[in-house]
């Protein structure tokens, strides 16, 4: 379960301010899939940082159940100088899971070949987010946050993404953006939309891209 309680964020710039969250109380139920729509620049990026816990909001809190993943796929957190292994390893040990079976999943997964055992600074972005999502995919969290991360690689490592998320949708949650409504489709049983500050859930994902559509013109 992910519970907003009175949660507002508001950027100012150049003296214009951006508000992505006013007053925003609700909850997503533990154990769904929820879509996060809203149309670019809306906050979905910025919301699921404040879930993760890497931003703070400015006024409000966010409670949960359960273990919560970064955003998969996010590859901020590696160091440069350590290998992918070494990075693997490393955020095993932050989280408390088996290292070598973490290691063993990500050097499966990621197909990096050679460069697994090569410092993170010379990966490719394709590269660095393949390792990234690999990493997310080898610890088991209660709920997953996912930023458009089965849009990386090739044909073939998309599906294999794919694969690999629905297996962990099976005893997980997860709070998903994407723009592609086949995804959403494909990946959440509920939703919720993100727009001028005001995020509205609905238990039945069509209802909530029926509203997101609206939105959009469409």
């Amino acid at each position: 379960m992910i519970r907003f309680e009175h949660l507002s964020k508001r950027f100012t710039l150049d003296g214009r301010s951006k508000v992505v969250a006013d007053d925003i109380t609700l909850s997503f139920p533990a154990g769904r899939s929820v879509a996060l729509l809203g149309r670019n620049g809306a906050g979905k990026s910025t919301l699921l940082r404040m879930i993760a816990g890497t931003m703070e909001p400015t006024s409000g809190r966010i409670l949960s159940s359960g273990t919560i993943s970064w955003p998969v796929g996010f590859a901020g957190s590696f160091h440069p100088e350590l290998t992918g292994l070494q990075n693997a390893r490393f955020v095993g040990r932050i989280y408390g899971v088996d290292t070598d079976e973490l290691a063993a999943f990500v050097e499966d997964f990621a197909e990096l070949g050679a460069h697994f055992r090569l410092p993170f600074r010379t990966y490719s972005a394709g590269m660095r987010s393949r390792l990234a999502f690999g990493v997310s995919m080898g610890i088991a969290f209660d709920t997953y946050l996912v930023d458009e991360v089965t849009s990386v690689g090739d044909a073939a490592f998309r599906r294999k993404s794919a694969e690999v998320f629905r297996a962990r949708m099976e005893r997980a949650g997860a709070v998903v953006v994407t723009h592609s409504m086949e995804q959403v489709r494909q990946f959440c049983d509920a939703g919720a939309v993100l727009e001028a500050g005001r995020l509205v859930y609905y238990d039945d994902v069509e209802a909530a891209i029926t509203h997101h559509n609206h939105n959009m013109g469409g």
